[in-house]
């Protein structure tokens, strides 16, 4: 691959189809009901700044969703085209992300990585994460009946 110049900055919901196509790629399944345009928009409003994208040649080429809620950082969609990996796209990403929780007053952060990914866990391990094994997460769909 050619050299490239990366420019991260906050991502912004005019993203949405570029950054929804590049999930089809990078995070298929982890997509839901929760990833689309509305509340996409509705995260990055509650959580100003924080989102990035990175960007090759004015191309999306990686996503972090960050926010918080009020005393806990999340991290959800980390992800970079398969072509552009390897070059720390993702660790100036998830560093600027944290950035923004830190200048928000939140000092721990959580991703979810799905146990099978093993690039995310030794990316995760890489920037000095540690899994935990202390509890496990339970899920529901809030549906009203």
């Amino acid at each position: 691959m050619q050299n490239f110049e990366i420019t991260v900055r906050p991502m912004e919901i005019g993203d949405y189809d570029e950054i929804f196509a590049m999930w089809q790629i990078t995070s298929k399944r982890a997509l839901s009901q929760a990833d689309s345009r509305e509340n996409i928009l509705r995260y990055l409003e509650r959580n100003p700044g924080m989102s990035q994208v990175a960007l090759a040649d004015g191309k999306i080429v990686g996503t972090v969703l960050c926010g918080h809620d009020g005393r806990r950082g999340f991290i959800h969609h980390m992800a970079v085209l398969p072509e552009y990996r390897r070059h720390q796209i993702g660790m100036k990403m998830a560093k600027r992300a944290i950035s923004t929780l830190a200048e928000a007053g939140i000092d721990k952060t959580h991703i979810f990585c799905y146990i099978d990914n093993s690039l995310g866990h030794s990316f995760w391990n890489a920037m000095g994460w540690k899994k935990r094994d202390d509890i496990d997460v339970f899920s529901c769909f809030n549906v009203i009946e």
